[in-house]
């Protein structure tokens, strides 16, 4: 669907200035681009998390529409019984039945990946009428910068640190938008708040489904991954372009590619602005590098192949 760019800045703005995002942030430039395509009819539910804190620091508050702000485990539970209760005053002749309210959940990695997948889980099971939007920094930010389920292999974080023993986190990140495709839901993607247009016709095409939808929208975060400040936009972008997050999504099983790189760009280009990945930089972790390359390569050309594309194109 065509996006009409000043069409969208002229709507209202349902996330407030004056919060108190880091600079630099590109959290809550998500969180603003997500609100604007879904409108003022919207009821939002948060999970504890670094974008609500800086949103909802009593007793002042970012929002201008419906928002409740829920632990850290329950943002998916607290959305669907929402979405439940709406339901049942329309049944019930108490609400207008043509009356239109959506209904998101946002959560970060850490509330998402990690601590919120069974919630998560769950609700998409039962097929609620909802969109659950993960920002995905990579990391537990809001609590000291603890390594998460969408930590990439080789960051340094305070609970993977670096050192003569340790190299950074051990293990490659969770793949959390498959899991999320293997409920069988109408709708999941990925998207970037770099990637306007895309990310617009994303979350239109999460709200207008019949049942669950599900966002994963990568948040470089300056705090976390130690870049100078104006550089997230661009890292959002690079993260694509060297195929370290894939612009794809999956409506009803079937697999979309919706970006693909005509010459990508090598993983180093990602990671060298990042502090996380300095020692990625030095003779003797040269291996690592290399391995967190090809492990991009493969899962790259899996998403590839799922696209119905069996061949990986040369550079």
């Amino acid at each position: 669907m065509a996006i009409n760019l000043q069409e969208l800045a002229g709507k209202k703005d349902l996330l407030a200035p004056g919060h108190r995002a880091c600079g630099g942030c590109t959290g809550a430039n998500i969180l603003r681009q997500v609100m604007l395509n879904a409108g003022e009819d919207t009821v939002v539910s948060f999970a504890t998390g670094c974008m609500e804190v800086v949103t909802t620091i009593f007793p002042y508050t970012s929002w201008k529409n419906p928002y409740i702000h829920v632990a850290f485990e329950n943002a998916a539970s607290v959305i669907s019984g929402v979405e439940t209760a709406y339901r049942a005053l329309q049944k019930r002749g108490d609400y207008p039945k043509d009356k239109k309210v959506h209904f998101i959940a946002f959560g970060g990695d850490g509330g998402t990946y990690d601590i919120g997948l069974q919630a998560l889980s769950g609700a998409m099971e039962r097929g609620h009428n909802m969109v659950y939007v993960c920002y995905d920094n990579e990391a537990y930010m809001n609590t000291g910068i603890q390594r998460s389920g969408a930590t990439p292999f080789a960051a340094q974080t305070s609970t993977t640190p670096v050192g003569s023993v340790k190299k950074g986190k051990e293990q490659n990140r969770k793949d959390l938008t498959s899991i999320m495709v293997a409920h069988n839901i109408p709708y999941v993607a990925q998207s970037t708040p770099y990637h306007w247009r895309d990310l617009a016709n994303k979350v239109r095409k999460a709200l207008a489904v019949d049942g669950p939808a599900f966002l994963n929208i990568l948040m470089p975060c300056p705090v976390g991954w130690h870049f100078p400040t104006e550089i997230g936009m661009d890292l959002a972008r690079i993260a694509v372009e060297c195929r370290f997050w894939a612009l794809y999504e999956v409506e009803n099983g079937q697999y979309k590619l919706n970006y693909e790189p005509k010459n990508p760009l090598p993983l180093a280009d990602w990671l060298k602005p990042q502090g996380r990945y300095k020692h990625l930089f030095k003779e003797e972790n040269k291996e690592l590098l290399e391995k967190l390359q090809a492990w991009v390569d493969e899962e790259w050309t899996k998403l590839r192949r799922k696209c119905g594309l069996e061949t990986t194109p040369t550079a």
